[in-house]
């Protein structure tokens, strides 16, 4: 990680691309809903300083807030989204470390378009055009007999993802030092070569669904 990202440079980063953000015609329509810009932008400078900075210091649950105000949400708000964020982290930032936030933006932007709205993420590798079936279903886990690595940092093998779905309870989903609270409303898309890990939160039972193609979020049977 290039020693020229910090805390400050978090900020100058943000006030920068939301500036864009909020003249873009498309992006300032989702965006007029935030009432006070001052602690909005301490929230996302937490959040990018978890992930950058791996601070620590983001608690929220960015996709459920965002699912609030989906109506007013399009998929391919995602793809302009991160044009900005390129173009502003590409003025601000040495290329290496630009690249690095580029990707976690991508990873995010891609994350939030299949929990929102099911689809494939415009940014996203191409796969088969078909939502593919899994190739292998684990059994059902609770909080007894959840497998110990699944509560430590792992990442899937290139070439497969997985899918977490929960039946009964919460589990909390851990990539990039942001926390996504699962539910049985609530599925999760695991990328190929992505650490990540979860948490229980009292009673749970879920299991995990793998696939070799990017799947499709439909809701549990």
């Amino acid at each position: 990680m290039s020693t020229e990202l910090n805390e400050d440079k978090i900020k100058e980063i943000l006030v920068a691309f939301y500036a864009r953000v909020r003249a873009d015609p498309s992006l300032s329509v989702p965006f007029s809903v935030v009432e006070d810009w001052d602690e909005h932008m301490e929230r996302l400078s937490d959040f990018w300083s978890s992930l950058m900075l791996t601070t620590g210091r983001y608690k929220g649950n960015p996709l459920s807030m965002h699912a609030i105000h989906s109506d007013l949400i399009r998929p391919e708000m995602f793809q302009r989204w991160l044009e900005l964020w390129k173009l502003t982290t590409n003025e601000l930032l040495e290329p290496q470390t630009a690249e690095q936030m580029q990707a976690k933006a991508t990873r995010i932007a891609s994350r939030f378009v299949q929990s929102l709205f099911g689809e494939v993420s415009p940014v996203a590798v191409v796969v088969k055009p078909d939502n593919p079936r899994p190739y292998k279903v684990s059994r059902y886990f609770d909080e007894h007999t959840v497998p110990l690595g699944l509560l430590h940092s792992h990442s899937l093998k290139p070439g497969t993802w997985g899918v977490v779905r929960v039946e009964e309870g919460c589990v909390h989903y851990f990539e990039d030092s942001v926390k996504t609270i699962l539910s049985p409303e609530i599925a999760q898309v695991i990328q190929p070569n992505v650490p990540h890990h979860l948490e229980l939160s009292g009673p749970v039972k879920f299991r995990i669904e793998f696939y070799d193609a990017l799947p499709t979020l439909t809701a549990n049977k």
